[in-house]
Order: C-alpha cells, then sequence, then structure tokens
C-alpha cells in the first residue's frame, strides 16, 4: 500500500498537493455541491459569488487521436476547431468521459488541469489573461482553487490561444 503525504491523508488533492510542491501560491474555495446541478462551473461561480468569466471548466478532447485539455470560462463554450488549430491539429472532438476520467485520474466535474495522472497537452483560454486570478477545479466537486492565469499556464505547460466561445 502507498504511504500517503501528511497534505493527502488532510485531504488534499492532486492538484494542491502539486500547487504546493511547486510553491505557488494559491487559495482554496470549497463549497456544497448539489448532485442535482446542471451545470458543475455555473454553480462554482454562484457559490463562491465570482463572476462566470473567472471561473474556469476544465475539458478533455480528442485532437487527431490524442488527448488534450482546455481550460475555457464556464461563460461560454469549447471552440472545437479553435482547439485543434492551438495544438497544430486538424479534428477534435470531446473524449470519451471514461477515458477522461481514467486519463486525468478525476472524476467529470471535478477535473482539474494540474496534478493529473497523465499530463495532456494544455490549452488556456487566451480570455484568461484579461483577469489577475481565476478559479478552476481543484481535483473534486465542490472545491475550486483560485490562482494567477500565469502560474496555471506555467505548471501544465500551457499554451493561452483563444479556444473558448462565448
Amino acid at each position: 500500500m502507498a504511504k500517503k503525504s501528511k497534505k493527502q491523508q488532510s485531504g488534499g488533492t492532486p492538484a494542491t498537493v502539486a500547487l504546493t510542491a511547486a510553491g505557488t501560491p494559491y487559495t482554496l474555495h470549497a463549497y456544497e455541491h448539489d448532485p442535482a446541478s446542471p451545470s458543475y462551473g455555473e454553480e462554482a461561480a454562484e457559490a463562491l459569488g465570482v463572476s462566470p468569466d473567472r471561473v474556469f471548466k476544465t475539458l478533455v478532447a480528442d485532437v487527431d487521436g490524442e488527448l488534450a485539455v482546455a481550460v475555457v470560462p464556464v461563460a461560454g463554450s469549447l471552440d472545437l476547431k479553435a482547439l485543434a488549430a492551438a495544438v497544430g491539429g486538424k479534428r477534435a472532438s470531446m473524449a470519451d468521459p471514461v477515458t477522461a476520467e481514467r486519463t486525468t485520474g478525476y472524476v467529470r466535474g471535478g477535473i482539474s488541469p494540474l496534478g493529473q495522472r497523465k499530463r495532456l497537452r494544455t490549452v488556456v483560454d487566451a480570455s484568461a489573461e484579461a483577469h489577475a486570478t481565476i478559479c478552476v477545479s481543484a481535483g473534486r466537486r465542490g472545491l475550486e482553487v483560485e490562482l494567477s492565469p500565469a502560474d496555471l499556464a506555467s505548471l501544465t505547460s500551457a499554451v493561452l490561444a483563444p479556444i473558448g466561445r462565448r
């Protein structure tokens, strides 16, 4: 049996463990997740009292047979053509949810761009740069992490590109 670190024993997620290990400043926001909520991201924005333009959802897509992560504002949607172009691909479609969960190590609605089981190419929507901080999933439903877009991009080796659509 693998030994858990003190942070993991105290309820940390792989995302918060990765942030702490990197020495990256962040703020954790917890809220009571409602399983009946139709949108995880909009629920998070409302529960935290944060503009949906500053809360970003993490989506996993298949680009030419390889998985990639798209991080876009919950106020909009993902432009699959723009995502494909941002990673040098031709075609993109949403990944199978089971494959996304298995590959990232997170459950749908709690997939974080940070601390994934397998590091995937990541693209963060360029609109993130307009904010001092943004919120992304901290690795489980009802838990968000707030950090600077530059830190998120650095930790995930992300490309910033206009992949969101209003």
